[in-house]
């Protein structure tokens, strides 16, 4: 039986290790953003009154949690491999939109943890995604054989 075939359970570590750790910071740094007031930064929900803003934000983030392991550990490889990759690139692009707003004047997330959680999850996000390209040019390698 080969990797493919064995399922979720038997991949490889680095696949699974990785983006457990991506989803762990993510949760870690959604925890530091009730902390920092972050729904103040949302276009959305920065118009509400503050205790329905934080509310929503909170609640919002019950669903996302769930299909992220819902379908980050889904049985068929090819929804687990779309949401991993799509977490990892959303990773970035979330680092990214922390970075452009680091000198708005209510942006709070200047703590050694608040930068670690953000910006720290680059880490396993860049390697998930180089991760993803070697083993989808790895399949090509073989398809061309």
């Amino acid at each position: 039986m080969n990797k493919a075939e064995a399922g979720p359970v038997t991949r490889s570590v680095s696949d699974n290790g990785l983006f457990a750790l991506l989803v762990a910071m993510f949760i870690g740094h959604e925890l530091d953003a009730m902390a920092q007031h972050e729904w103040r930064l949302l276009y959305v929900l920065r118009d509400l009154p503050d205790s329905l803003g934080q509310d929503v934000f909170i609640l919002l983030h019950v669903p996302i949690i769930l299909v992220l392991v819902w379908l980050g550990w889904h049985s068929a490889e090819r929804t687990r491999s779309v949401t991993r990759v799509s977490c990892a690139v959303f990773m970035v692009v979330h680092a990214g939109l922390h970075w452009r707003l680091r000198e708005d004047p209510i942006y709070t997330f200047h703590s050694a943890t608040s930068m670690f959680l953000i910006f720290g999850s680059l880490i396993p996000a860049v390697l998930l995604l180089v991760f993803y390209l070697w083993r989808g040019r790895k399949r090509v390698a073989t398809l061309d054989a």
